[in-house]
């Protein structure tokens, strides 16, 4: 009798009974408890904390707990530092290996290239490491033009960007200022107890950068927001003026195009010509356009006036326009 008290009492408190703590000779406990220690609904033990290391992996469900009993006879919930340790990234989640190891080798392709790329910004473009390389600046300025001739160099319509492009014109941006992080310079931080020197980016690149990349996303907003349009361009390849953009068989007249600008692609309007809406928009991003121009002309006039030029470059440059120009470039230049 007095086993069933101590048991309704471990009970109420919310402790489960150790089927060690009771003798198993006495079946009339059981039976009033009304758990079988080999039943379905009996509780199962946790791990403890000496079992157990926290680093180690898990074999079962979180919610399952170890069928070993604990010393002291008492249930011991499991430890709250095996949450903590797969937040931190100690243990891999399901999902992780589950991924096709597609992924895995277009992650590794991506990281061979980035790391290829780095390379060659240090090293100047001269990959033989003969130290014939061109200065760490002018390989990242190389590298910004030929991106945008590879992203923009064919893209000479009114139309949005494709996403792939867009993310890649993005994702290569990122990677090649990123070197700018680190360009900074030590100015004095006033503290209670001594002057010290603190580094911050450079004034000129936390500035310019942030309004470059803002007009840069202007731009790209500009070309989104030219979609469902009211004028269309005649297909590559066929220049004749016969295809319209309904597929009919309406005759446009074929603009005059010079011999020199002859890959753009030609425009068509309807009959009627634009509507005052879309002219209006036309009208819109083409100002904003001039401004991003003139904003980023000025910004480049003030990097360039800053910009100290040293005494032996301009010694090494010819005296004469001349020597400087050639005599076919020159007679141009007079000519016009």
């Amino acid at each position: 009798m007095d086993k069933i008290l101590i048991s309704d009492e471990n009970y109420d408190l919310g402790c489960h009974p150790s089927p060690y703590s009771v003798d198993q000779n006495d079946q009339s406990t059981t039976e009033t408890t009304g758990y079988s220690t080999l039943s379905g609904d009996s509780f199962a033990y946790c791990r403890t904390n000496s079992e157990t290391s926290v680093f180690s992996e898990p074999t079962a469900d979180e919610n399952t707990c170890s069928e070993a009993p604990s010393p002291s006879g008492w249930p011991v919930m499991k430890s709250p530092n095996q949450d903590v340790l797969s937040k931190l990234g100690k243990r891999q989640p399901k999902h992780v290996m589950d991924d096709k190891p597609d992924d895995h080798q277009a992650a590794d392709t991506e990281l061979e290239m980035m790391k290829e790329r780095f390379s060659k910004l240090l090293l100047g473009e001269d990959m033989s490491g003969s130290g014939k390389g061109v200065c760490t600046a002018v390989a990242i300025s190389n590298a910004i033009t030929n991106l945008y001739a590879s992203i923009f160099g064919q893209h000479l319509r009114l139309e949005p960007l494709h996403l792939e492009k867009k993310m890649m014109w993005k994702r290569e941006m990122n990677c090649l200022l990123s070197v700018c992080d680190y360009i900074v310079e030590f100015v004095p931080a006033s503290q209670n107890l001594r002057e010290l020197m603190t580094r911050r980016q450079r004034s000129d690149i936390n500035i310019n950068l942030p309004a470059l990349r803002k007009l840069d996303a202007i731009l790209l907003e500009i070309l989104d927001s030219f979609q469902d349009t009211e004028f269309w361009y005649a297909e590559q390849g066929n220049m004749s003026g016969n295809s319209t953009r309904f597929g009919s068989f309406r005759r446009i007249v074929q603009p005059q195009r010079k011999e020199e600008k002859w890959w753009l692609p030609v425009p068509h309007v309807p009959p009627g010509g634009l509507s005052e809406k879309s002219r209006k928009h036309m009208r819109h991003k083409r100002d904003s356009a001039y401004q991003i121009h003139k904003a980023a002309m000025a910004i480049n006039s003030s990097v360039l006036t800053d910009m100290e030029i040293p005494e032996t470059y301009i010694a090494s440059l010819p005296k004469s326009g001349k020597a400087s120009l050639g005599d076919f470039n020159l007679q141009i230049y007079a000519y016009h």
